[in-house]
């Protein structure tokens, strides 16, 4: 590969030629290319090398943690609850966008541009719209989902099945609407930055390219984040409030706690507020900076440069890897399963597994602790 593309790059550098980044795109896609990229240079093929390799990584990580999540989740009796189908759909959602995105653009970057035809790339961005809106909203409905048994306890009506099976289809149909707009009419799928990957038109100035993204942000990003916060900060005030009422009953009753292990060292608000941080903070740093690349580019505030671009797509991807910690790994019944049925993936010995089957979650003991309340 560098023998191929070493001599264009030192030509640039000498100043023997004109090439830029879109010089390589085939001549079929050209007409998706916006005019901005014309005035980049071709990227130092360490770039591509760099982002074809993390690429790589992360999508073996990723199908790897998400296909356990699913096949333990949907395999282990104890763990098939109607909440948890959120969890395996996140999975499947994740799953699915590096098995769709994650191939493709590794040998993109071996060629150092968009390889494939001019329907690949739109069915690249779609495919990456409709996972990325999917496991946006799941993880969504995930946080309101534990906001609702947490929070309202008793009252709250427990979800059934059909009740996860219909959010999750609303997810599906919702998602399917955004990724389907640009295909007719409402913005396009276009090759952008290095030209190794594709995605919505955020460089035209046109208004009805420009609502596409605007309209888009807040649905898909700005509503599902103030949903998270919203969720999280309403659990941790009702779980806040329940450990000060238990500390009080301890208080009458002469006791130090009225809990019957004293193995948690941390009070049950502290141990949720590291969830909901860590939730919360993986999630913004996943699409911020994808958010952030469009919105540059719909405002014209700043010039938008191939390389840039590579952090927004790489982050966004980043998301498929670390879901299945935090919504899968985190689960100690999970962990005993996984631990059970693949032991070499699993990084805790036999007695911690086995202590784990027994044991909650954060959010089951939250949960657990929001009951007794009520």
């Amino acid at each position: 590969m560098a023998a191929f593309v070493e001599p264009h790059f030192e030509a640039w550098q000498s100043g023997g030629g004109n090439l830029t980044v879109v010089d390589r795109v085939p001549p079929e896609i050209l007409h998706l290319v916006h005019p901005h990229w014309n005035q980049f240079p071709p990227m130092n093929p360490l770039w591509h090398s760099i982002l074809g390799f993390a690429i790589f990584v992360l999508g073996m990580v990723s199908m790897l943690g998400n296909g356990c999540v699913m096949y333990i989740f949907t395999n282990t009796k104890a763990l098939r609850t109607p909440s948890n189908l959120l969890v395996v759909n996140l999975a499947f959602s994740d799953f699915f966008m590096m098995f769709t995105m994650g191939p493709p653009m590794v040998v993109n970057c071996y060629h150092e541009t968009w390889y494939f035809s001019a329907f690949a790339c739109e069915l690249y961005a779609m495919f990456g719209s409709l996972f990325g809106c999917a496991s946006i909203w799941t993880m969504t409905m995930i946080a309101f989902d534990r906001y609702n048994v947490i929070v309202k306890g008793l009252s709250a009506k427990p979800m059934t099945n059909n009740g996860a099976l219909l959010r999750i289809l609303g997810i599906w149909l919702f998602a399917l609407v955004w990724t389907l707009a640009p295909m007719f009419g409402w913005n396009r799928y276009v090759p952008e930055g290095n030209m190794t990957a594709c995605g919505t038109d955020y460089l035209t100035r046109d208004w009805l390219s420009r609502s596409y993204i605007l309209v888009y942000a807040i649905f898909c990003y700005w509503a599902p984040l103030l949903t998270i916060i919203y969720s999280y900060y309403f659990i941790l005030k009702a779980v806040s409030a329940h450990e000060a009422q238990m500390r009080e009953q301890a208080k009458k009753m002469n006791v130090a706690s009225l809990r019957s292990s004293e193995s948690q060292q941390q009070s049950a608000e502290i141990k949720l507020a590291k969830v909901a941080l860590v939730t919360i903070s993986l999630w913004f740093m996943a699409w911020t900076p994808y958010l952030v690349i469009n919105f540059t580019g719909v405002l014209g505030t700043a010039k938008l440069s191939p390389l840039a671009t590579i952090w927004g797509s790489l982050f966004a991807k980043a998301n498929a890897v670390y879901n299945p910690i935090v919504y899968g790994i985190s689960h100690p019944k999970y962990r005993a399963a996984l631990y059970k049925t693949f032991p070499s993936l699993s990084c805790q010995d036999d007695n911690s597994s086995h202590a784990g089957a027994d044991g909650q979650s954060t959010v089951s003991g939250a949960t657990t602790a929001s009951d007794e309340k009520a």
